[in-house]
């Protein structure tokens, strides 16, 4: 006699890739269910959902389709794409690199043009890296001029001083 065992857990394989795992928090900040994003992509919701669980390895292509139905900014799309086991496909260019000198002197000519105004130059994630003349001065002001690197501690730094 011969008695056959199905395992009724998930197989390690099966187990939701770091892809998956991108593509969700992206549909979910998108508000899109898979159905959605799979007429989007033109891809079989089916399909969709092998990737998201990791049963199937997506494609090059494939990730771009996702991505661009999703409306992922190209950084985004590079963590992606590097889940997937690809190489970036978009560089990334530090702002102080000789290749975006234009870009600089088109933000420290906004950052002059916003005077007597206080203006900021952040990343995203709210570091502050550029200021202009006025925001040093409103600084200096509010908070005793205390450096913070980041805008949100600013920004505590402020109310603090506001309610003492």
């Amino acid at each position: 006699m011969i008695v056959f065992a199905m395992s009724l857990s998930m197989p390690q394989s099966a187990a939701v890739s770091p892809v998956g795992a991108i593509l969700r928090e992206w549909r979910a900040v998108r508000r899109m269910s898979q159905l959605e994003l799979a007429l989007e992509a033109n891809v079989s919701a089916r399909h969709l959902s092998c990737v998201e669980t990791g049963k199937s390895q997506p494609s090059r292509e494939m990730i771009a389709r996702l991505a661009g139905s999703l409306a992922m900014p190209l950084r985004e799309m590079n963590t992606l794409l590097m889940a997937a086991g690809y190489a970036p496909g978009y560089p990334e260019t530090a702002l102080r690199k000789p290749a975006l000198a234009q870009i600089r002197r088109a933000i420290d000519l906004i950052l002059e043009h916003q005077e007597p105004y206080p203006a900021f130059v952040l990343d995203r994630h709210w570091n502050v890296l550029e200021t202009n003349r006025a925001a040093v001065r409103v600084a200096d002001f509010l908070i005793g001029g205390s450096a913070h690197s980041n805008m949100m501690c600013r920004s505590r730094a402020f109310v603090s001083e506001a309610r003492s």
